[in-house]
């Protein structure tokens, strides 16, 4: 018997039945599960140490090497989301005193030069206000400038919903003796990426955006260059848990035997797979023209309610979230408020209302769904005079 009573009571919201809204999630991410990767969530466990389980993990890292348009062996999935697999990154290539230069022309540019600082590296930011992408002129004078063992660049910044270039930054960024380090989460599917011919030395992206997945995983690739940094360290790196010379064994990329290093999230991983499955089902091709024919349907419709749309340049926007100019006179807080309570549709805030548009829920009929929603907001939110 115990020898103490319990002081703290069974909480009684915990006595409940658990209730969840059906909603539509149209914000920057997460997207709303696809019925199969829904249905993979409540699939047995297995052990994570199982031949089953290992060859869940292979056919994993031949969709993430799909998707990234890659043949790198050093493939695999993070534990965690995509703030995990930046981490990852940048634990595993940066030692300190390494000069890092970061394109921050977001939040993920400034995170990355966040987490640069901590481990000790030399950070040099490039800004930009949001809205713009750099050329491969701002580049190159950084990286003459500055030296660096690696460059950072967001391939979607969903703060601004801007979409960054990639041709040609690799071979610039070899030139000078740099890695290029990319983030893809918010546009991987939705936007054309090839990691080997554009020469990008390390590229990860999370499953919940574009893939339909459940938040808590995330993708990443590592070159033979960046790979051969990362086994040439001084130092180990900070993390033991994203140590990639361990996650590279328990994902099957150094040809040696398995050894535990931790307990992956299995279940996690069974909707990683099925969102995977699913992308390499329909073709990427065939994704990138969904989420781009789904966004010139929503910038026709939005422009049609006299909204103006953040990124000038039309080149420039992101497929898969689209930012939108707070209309004068109106609160964004209180037309995003309006369009939940209403509507049931998330949509977020920042630098004004940002509609995303992600994997199975880039349609035309959730783009009809959320600028009606929407219309409706601008005839019932208070309007301030200005």
């Amino acid at each position: 018997m115990a020898s103490q009573q319990l002081l703290v009571a069974p909480p009684k919201a915990l006595l409940k039945p658990l209730s969840i809204p059906n909603r539509l999630l149209l914000g920057p991410g997460p997207s709303n599960l696809a019925p199969r990767i829904l249905a993979a969530g409540g699939l047995q466990m297995i052990g994570h140490m199982h031949k089953e389980m290992f060859q869940i993990m292979d056919e994993i890292k031949e969709g993430i090497q799909y998707v990234f348009q890659t043949k790198n062996p050093l493939t695999l999935a993070v534990s965690g989301s995509g703030h995990c697999a930046l981490e990852a990154a940048l634990f595993n290539l940066l030692e300190p005193g390494d000069s890092f230069l970061v394109g921050a022309n977001g939040i993920w540019g400034q995170r990355a030069a966040d987490i640069g600082e901590r481990i000790g590296a030399r950070v040099h930011s490039m800004v930009k206000d949001p809205g713009d992408y750099y050329t491969l002129q701002d580049v190159e004078e950084g990286l003459a400038q500055h030296k660096p063992a690696l460059l950072f660049l967001t391939q979607g910044e969903s703060s601004c919903g801007v979409l960054q270039p990639l041709d040609g930054y690799g071979d610039l960024c070899h030139r000078y003796k740099c890695l290029l380090l990319v983030d893809t989460v918010a546009a991987l599917g939705g936007v054309p990426i090839y990691m080997d011919q554009q020469g990008i030395d390390v590229l990860y992206s999370g499953s919940q955006k574009v893939l339909n997945s459940p938040p808590g995983t995330s993708l990443i690739s590592f070159s033979d260059k960046a790979k051969s940094k990362i086994y040439a360290r001084k130092t180990k790196p900070v993390s033991f848990y994203l140590d990639m010379k361990w996650l590279a064994n328990i994902w099957g990329c150094d040809n040696q035997p398995r050894v535990y290093h931790h307990t992956t999230p299995v279940i996690s991983l069974y909707s990683l797979r099925e969102s995977l499955a699913l992308i390499a089902e329909q073709g990427l091709e065939n994704s990138w023209r969904q989420h781009r024919e789904a966004t010139a349907y929503l910038h026709e419709r939005l422009q049609g309610l006299g909204l103006q749309l953040f990124v000038k340049d039309p080149a420039a926007r992101l497929p898969t979230v689209t930012t939108v100019a707070a209309p004068a006179g109106y609160d964004w807080r209180d037309i995003v408020n309006y369009v939940m309570d209403h509507f049931d549709i998330e949509i977020t805030g920042g630098l004004g209302p940002s509609v995303g548009k992600l994997g199975c829920n880039a349609t035309r009929e959730n783009v009809d769904r959320v600028t009606h929603a929407l219309q409706e907001a601008l005839r019932h939110c208070p309007r301030h005079k200005l």
